[in-house]
């Protein structure tokens, strides 16, 4: 029986500025988005009834009901708009820790649908699966899009940015996990403006010079949670070549980028022999 595998790749928000706070309770947001080719990884194939087989590092984070996990509730919503039967096993390699800020449950989904449409041979982009995406989580229409990407709204609003320049990245979590509710209700004070810009630096250094005039709205609530993350900031910022560190989404994971592949590599190395309990990957922005 033919099966189709897809990567999850970890989502990174490069800058995020919260502009505003609607009256139900969600955040405006503007942010550039981009992917690392450090990934989980969705593998689907015919079977007789539905079913979800989880492996990987982090298999044992995710919860034991399978209702909640967004690559089950992906396959349940794409089959019912569809009009027909979840007939489908499911398998996720879960690589990157969960509720960490690099959207993994939401590229999880993202590739789940993917998968599901090639097997079953759909057009994601007919009339009847809009909003798919958007039901499934507010960082869904983003990883599926999975490009580097401007995102607006709450979420929902995606629009394509000019490729980035080579870059590599390290990702660093301290082994904490965090509610971006809880970070979100956490944050205080004025709101920022939107400050989108050309993407047409020539190289990584140039890239690191326009993100650091820029921040992550959401750094400092969420050190109020889990304090560990300002010990990953400045290690990674402490790291030799490290052009840029900051943290990603609502945290708790951490990034900085390099411009050479070799010295994120070496730093790695390093931060995980220092740090044996922090999840530490190198790998390059796509």
């Amino acid at each position: 029986m033919r099966s189709v595998r897809r990567a999850a790749p970890a989502k990174l928000n490069l800058y995020l500025h919260v502009l505003d706070r609607r009256a139900d309770g969600y955040h405006l947001l503007d942010s550039l988005v981009a992917f690392a080719d450090i990934a989980d990884v969705v593998t689907v194939r015919p079977a007789p009834e539905l079913s979800l087989e989880i492996s990987g590092p982090f298999a044992r984070a995710l919860p034991a009901d399978h209702a909640e996990n967004l690559v089950w509730r992906a396959a349940i919503q794409l089959a019912t708009r569809a009009g027909r039967a979840p007939e489908v096993a499911l398998t996720l390699e879960k690589n990157l820790p969960p509720a960490s800020g690099i959207g993994g449950g939401s590229s999880d989904a993202a590739a789940t649908l993917l998968a599901l449409a090639e097997l079953w041979r759909l057009d994601l982009g007919e009339r009847h699966f809009e909003g798919l995406a958007a039901s499934l989580g507010a960082d869904v229409p983003v990883c599926l899009f999975g490009r580097t990407a401007w995102l607006g709204g709450i979420g929902e609003s995606v629009a394509a940015a000019a490729p980035l320049p080579p870059c590599s990245v390290v990702l660093v979590n301290p082994g904490v996990a965090l509610s971006t509710p809880a970070v979100f209700a956490a944050r205080s004070g004025p709101f920022s403006q939107p400050s989108r810009f050309e993407v047409r630096s020539a190289d990584a250094g140039a890239l690191a010079a326009l993100l650091a005039e820029r921040r992550n709205d959401l750094t400092q609530p969420a050190l109020a949670l889990a304090p560990e993350v300002a010990s990953v900031l400045a290690a990674l910022d402490a790291e030799a070549g490290a052009l840029l560190a900051r943290m990603s989404g609502s945290g708790a994971t951490c990034f900085a980028l390099f411009a050479e592949a070799s010295a994120a590599e070496d730093a790695s190395r390093r931060l995980a022999k220092a740090h044996p309990n922090w999840w530490v990957a190198a790998g390059r922005l796509l």
